[in-house]
């Protein structure tokens, strides 16, 4: 079975950064997609950064210039780097990824990671 487990969340400072890590488990055959997602209090979950395989990254407008998706294809790692924090960033960040396990397609979300941003 694969699963997501993000790390890297906490406090940060106005202005300040944060790296996150979406780390995988479970025998995979192909990562298709690598997202970043997020969640604030009372709002909708927004798609925050993603890529598919063999493709360029995407932002949301939002983040663009500031957060920086990448991956480490080794370690089936997605990570978002997140520069000049901003307090509307504050929530819970979670990643996505499509996959192939087992010859399946199968989409897998990580629990969750709180960012807050606040002095």
């Amino acid at each position: 079975q694969v699963q997501l487990v993000e790390s890297g969340g906490g406090l940060v400072q106005p202005g300040g950064s944060l790296t996150l890590s979406c780390a995988t488990s479970g025998s995979i055959n192909l990562i298709n997609r690598m997202g970043w997602y997020r969640q604030a209090p009372g709002k909708q979950r927004e798609l925050v950064a993603d890529f598919t395989f063999g493709g360029s990254p995407k932002y949301a407008d939002d983040v663009k210039g500031r957060f920086t998706i990448s991956r480490d294809n080794a370690k089936n790692t997605a990570y978002l780097q997140m520069n000049s924090l901003k307090p509307e960033d504050t929530a819970v960040y979670y990643c996505n990824f499509a996959v192939i396990t087992g010859g399946r397609y199968l989409e897998v979300w990580g629990q969750g990671t709180l960012v807050t941003v606040s002095s």
